[in-house]
Order: structure tokens, then C-alpha cells, then sequence
């Protein structure tokens, strides 16, 4: 096996830790933040989901260069050069998501491979080669995604609190309204994994039968919701009003568990490609000396992928979890089951009409979002500029590591 392969899978499944450690570590936010879940449930649980996502249904083929954001014709004439530019764009992202972990920061690691792939590309293939239209389309979900994830929480979160948690009697509301949120919760999801999280398995179910079928799932989870609260005592609509919302809050805590483990698959089965994308790649230049549109994953990377995002999860995801789940604003059960829900509504409608948006940048939209609800002094503005920062750093930053890596390494490798 040559060096440069071995170097790869090292900073693949390095790069693959820091997607654990930050982007997933997103999908948790919320059920950590409501106290739903504790820190170690929440990273086991996540760590479970994602592994399972990227083994079963990650992507199985994948672009050459992420996003086809560079036109590859610029190496037909030294393959060996976009290997190693991939190499350098690939740990590149890496440091970078590693530095935004560090400071607890979200940010997308979509966005920051392609960025380390744009400074690669600019350095040896010239501006001319870069795709600039795609890359504006990536600076644009800067402002789509947040606006979008935080008016669909806003919108949600206010429904919740008007039909359930300012009522008169919580417990009663909730007995007749747990139904439609478990229905329109249990509807999102499934279309939500047809749509995102298993695209990879090429099911090719029409959206006429995905939504069927997401419906169905709707209402029978619906209906056994409706049985459960029926004939459950310990719905007491007499109790004191503090109680009653206790009793209200506990119910949608397994709302937020389940929505978050959902976000967490979806995480798992498209974002192992930006780690495994670049290695597998690099596997093919390697073995042919020429340069693919494609290229086929090998399941071992897969599961290289899966391991690496769920250790970097349990060992350092509880960083960028805990400042979104409780820095930014405070997140009660109801209030994360809107954000989640309104986090995955926003991509499905994003990505359905051709939108670019960040599953990370929508989920943080959409806990400003429930947090606006209650008054722009429920939002701590200082941390939220600092999350923006971060976003709008991560491309250039990226771009920066990776002409300084390859420089390093032209002058001292190869």
C-alpha cells in the first residue's frame, strides 16, 4: 500500500472525528439542552444513529471533488496533483472543524471541505477552474439556511404554545393536540429519512408514494399516541397549573429524543462523505493514475467513517452540544421539539426546490427561531455573533490550510 494511501485513511478518519465532534454533536443539541436526554445518553444514542447511517445507507459512490465545486479537467495531465490536493483539502477541513470544536463553534463541515477544495483549486488549477457559481450558491445558504430554519421553529413553537401551553387547562389541550404534533412529527421524519437519509439506497419512491407512506406512518403513530394519553391516569387535568406543564414538557421530551436521533441518522448517511469522499477518491487515483467523475466506495471506508464520526462524538461532541443546546437560549422540551421539527421541514423544503442549505446552519436557525418567540432578550446576542463569525470563517479559513498544507508539501513530499 503506498504512503500516500496510508496518510489518507489517517486523515480521513481524522477528519471523520471532527464531524462527530462538531456537526452531529448539532443533531443532540436540543434533547441535551431540554435535559431530555443527559450528556452520555445523548452522545451513545447519537453515536448509535450515526454509525448506522453512514455504514448502512452512506453514500456509496461518490463526486471526485466534493460538490463539483473544481473542474477536474485541470489535472488530466498529473492525476498524482489532485491526490494530493485532495489529501491537503481533506485535512485542511479537518483542522479547521477541529479548531470551531475547540471553541465550541457549529459550523458546516460541508462548507469547509469545500473551501479547503476551493484553496486547492485556485492554487494549481487557477481561478478559472472554480466553479464560482456553486460556490456563491454555498455562500447564499449562509442567509438561507438560519432564516429559513428559524422562521419554520418561530412558526411551530408559537402553534405549540398557543393551542397546548397557554391554555387554561395544559393537560386537557395536550390530550387533544399530542395526536396532530405526534402525526406531523412522525409524518416529517419518515420523509424526512426517505428523503435525506436514505436517498443513498436509490429507493426512487415518488414523492406521491413517499408521502403516502409518510402519512400512514403519521397516523398510526398518531392513533397509538391517542390510545396511550386515553388511558393514562397520571393525565391530571385538576393538578395546579405548574404541574400540569411538567406533566406537558415530559410528553414532548420523547418528541425531542426521537426527532434528534432522526437528525443524527440523517447526519450519519450523507455527511460521512465528506470524509470519505476525498479518501475514496485518492484510493482511485492511486490504484488507475487517472482521473474519475466517480468513484465507488468501499464498504471498509464506510465503516472507517461511521467509527471515526462516533468517537469523535462521545469524545468531544459534548462541547458544541452543550452551546447550542444551552448557550444560546434556554430550550425546554416543547420548545426543542419545534426546533427539530422545524430544522427538518426547512431541509426537505430547501432541498426539494433546489435551495442550498446547511442541516447545521438550519438546526441553530431554528432554535433562534423558538428562542425570537419569547422576545429577542431570550436569545444571548454575544453567542450568536460568534456563531455567525464562525460560519461566514469557515470557507476562507479552509481554503488558507489547505494552499498552506500543499505548499508544505510540495516543498517537502512530493
Amino acid at each position: 500500500m503506498e504512503i500516500i494511501l496510508v496518510v489518507a485513511i489517517v486523515v480521513g478518519f481524522y477528519m471523520a472525528w471532527n464531524i462527530g465532534a462538531n456537526d452531529v454533536a448539532n443533531s443532540m443539541a436540543c434533547a441535551v439542552g431540554s435535559k431530555a436526554l443527559t450528556v452520555f445518553w445523548a452522545v451513545f444514542l447519537a453515536a448509535v444513529c450515526n454509525f448506522c447511517g453512514a455504514v448502512l445507507v452512506g453514500s456509496h459512490v461518490t463526486d471526485t471533488v466534493r460538490k463539483g465545486i473544481v473542474d477536474t479537467q485541470a489535472f488530466t495531465h498529473d492525476p498524482r496533483m489532485l491526490a494530493h490536493g485532495m489529501l491537503c483539502a481533506l485535512l485542511a477541513a479537518a483542522v479547521c472543524l477541529n479548531l470551531a470544536s475547540a471553541l465550541s463553534m457549529p459550523v458546516s463541515t460541508t462548507h469547509a471541505i469545500v473551501g479547503a477544495v476551493v484553496g486547492f483549486g485556485v492554487l494549481q488549477g487557477g481561478a478559472g477552474h472554480i466553479h464560482w457559481m456553486k460556490l456563491g450558491q454555498i455562500v447564499a445558504s449562509w442567509f438561507i439556511s438560519p432564516v429559513s430554519g428559524g422562521i419554520m421553529g418561530f412558526a411551530i413553537f408559537k402553534l405549540i404554545s398557543r393551542h397546548i401551553l397557554s391554555a387554561e387547562k395544559p393537560a386537557l389541550a395536550a390530550r387533544k393536540g399530542l395526536p396532530i404534533c405526534v402525526f406531523f412529527t412522525v409524518a416529517v421524519m419518515i420523509l424526512a429519512t426517505i428523503y435525506k437519509g436514505l436517498k443513498n439506497l436509490h429507493l426512487d419512491l415518488g414523492a406521491p408514494h413517499a408521502i403516502a407512506l409518510s402519512i400512514l406512518g403519521g397516523l398510526i403513530a398518531a392513533g397509538i399516541s391517542a390510545l396511550f394519553t386515553k388511558r393514562n391516569h397520571n393525565w391530571n387535568c385538576e393538578l395546579p397549573l405548574d404541574r400540569q406543564l411538567m406533566q406537558v414538557e415530559k410528553t414532548f421530551g420523547v418528541l425531542v429524543i426521537i426527532t434528534s436521533c432522526t437528525v443524527a441518522f440523517g447526519h450519519g448517511a450523507n455527511d460521512v462523505a465528506n470524509a470519505i469522499g476525498p479518501l475514496a477518491a485518492i484510493a482511485e487515483i492511486v490504484k488507475t493514475n487517472a482521473i474519475p467523475g466517480k468513484v465507488a466506495v468501499d464498504t471498509r471506508f464506510l465503516v472507517l467513517g461511521g467509527f471515526g464520526i462516533a468517537i469523535g462524538l462521545s469524545t468531544f461532541g459534548y462541547r458544541v452540544m452543550r452551546l447550542v443546546g444551552t448557550k444560546v437560549t434556554e430550550i425546554t422540551p416543547s420548545r426543542g421539539a419545534a426546533a427539530n421539527i422545524g430544522g427538518m421541514v426547512t431541509v426537505l423544503a430547501c432541498s426539494k426546490m433546489g435551495l442550498p442549505i446547511s442541516t447545521t446552519h438550519t438546526l441553530v436557525g431554528a432554535i433562534l427561531g423558538v428562542g425570537l418567540a419569547r422576545g429577542i432578550t431570550a436569545i444571548d446576542r454575544k453567542v450568536v455573533g460568534s456563531i455567525f463569525t464562525s460560519w461566514i470563517a469557515t470557507v476562507p479559513m479552509a481554503a488558507g490550510l489547505a494552499v498552506l498544507f500543499y505548499l508544505i508539501g510540495d516543498r517537502l513530499f512530493w
